[in-house]
């Protein structure tokens, strides 16, 4: 099928550093749009010379961090301290459609950056802020990275078992949550531009996508005033055959929520029996006899394997899937037929998008992500011209 690129004609300035910034203008350059990366002519992003495990990536300012994210963009290495770099970038301003940054609001009134001057200057200009708190408020020029957000927004004090104490999630999942919620609002800003013709500022705050991730737990406390409790695998729907299952070898995550799920269940396990038994033939007393019913299903998935299960259950109806790491993930046939790992021009395999516009292929990054001031002389060219 034909690839489609509904950002194609869009030019976005990517003026961010670290993942969630990065990842935005990434996102917008795989649905079509031109994306510049601008970067300060001393240093770069400050993430090409940390993150990932290969140290020699790092130290050639090319770490894994930085490819994850890089790819698909042009380079303009610029010193905005001095009036020429300053002067060249408000050039690329009058000629783009979106401006995406993730600086402190006091860093852009320094430089003269900030969302009022930027719309007076560039009235057309979509301006997209992503920090850690938003505008406003007593935190508003607090810097943060993922691992505080996930602090802050009471996430990290949600996950683990009582035992462990809070626990961060694995991936920085604050930080290309954020992405994703800029870009999904750069998109409508977008539209409501075409409608208006005027440009408008995006204004994304990280504990606010933290605090929306956790939508349901949040809304149970607002309703309830039950604070979230940590409760390791369990699935969030406290119904008995929801959670993580030892078997033969391996684990198993079911997530048995309805009552067709657990018939399903006692279906493919072989255990048409318990919906003849009192204790579990219906919901209530599931609940009331959960402890029981965990180790009836316990000692029932332990004649398997969680390899040679998983294919039974989920051919039966039954929601499940085999615990992988993140090697077996990227080596399943699932992600490898979708194609969600893409290969620059120079080797380089990356994520793509989750989704896929019309039936289109994977999005594949137009090329190999730039060394740090790669693209200077032909930005410039372009601008005299």
């Amino acid at each position: 099928m034909s690839q489609t690129h509904p950002l194609d004609g869009i030019l976005v300035i990517d003026f961010t550093h670290v993942l969630a910034g990065p990842a935005c203008a990434y996102y917008l350059g795989l649905l079509g749009a031109e994306v510049i990366k601008v970067e300060s002519s001393w240093k770069g992003d400050a993430i090409r010379h940390r993150g990932g495990t290969d140290a020699n990536a790092a130290a050639n300012a090319m770490s894994t961090s930085y490819l994850a994210q890089g790819a698909g963009k042009s380079s303009l290495a610029l010193d905005l301290e001095s009036e020429d770099g300053l002067a060249t970038l408000h050039d690329l301003l009058a000629q783009a459609d979106v401006l995406v940054e993730n600086h402190l609001p006091q860093t852009m009134k320094r430089l003269g950056l900030d969302e009022d001057t930027l719309a007076a200057r560039h009235p057309h200009l979509i301006h997209c802020a992503m920090t850690g708190y938003g505008r406003g408020g007593p935190q508003e020029n607090a810097p943060a990275y993922d691992v505080n957000i996930q602090a802050s927004c009471g996430l990290m004090d949600a996950t683990g078992t009582k035992e462990s104490g809070p626990i961060r999630t694995g991936a920085p999942v604050l930080d290309y949550g954020t992405a994703m919620a800029a870009s999904f609002a750069i998109s409508a800003a977008l539209v409501e531009r075409a409608k208006t013709g005027r440009g408008n500022f995006v204004d994304v705050s990280m504990l606010e996508t933290g605090l929306s991730l956790m939508s349901s737990t949040v809304t149970d406390y607002l309703y309830t005033g039950n604070a979230p409790q940590r409760r390791g695998n369990l699935a969030n729907s406290r119904s008995p055959g929801a959670g993580s299952f030892p078997c033969k070898e391996g684990v198993i995550s079911l997530g048995v929520n309805e009552e067709a799920h657990f018939k399903e269940l006692a279906a493919a396990m072989g255990r048409l029996d318990w919906l003849k038994d009192e204790r579990f033939s219906e919901n209530a007393a599931r609940k009331a006899h959960a402890s029981e019913l965990t180790d009836e299903i316990t000692r029932g998935l332990a004649a398997k394997t969680a390899h040679e299960w998983e294919p039974i259950l989920q051919e039966a109806g039954v929601p499940s899937a085999r615990l992988r790491s993140l090697p077996e993930a990227l080596a399943s046939d699932q992600v490898q037929t979708r194609g969600f790992v893409q290969t620059t021009d120079d080797g380089v395999q990356v994520p793509t998008l989750p989704f896929r516009l019309g039936g289109a292929k994977a999005y594949t990054p137009t090329r190999a992500a730039p060394r740090l001031g790669a693209d200077n002389d032909a930005i410039k060219n372009r601008l005299k011209r």
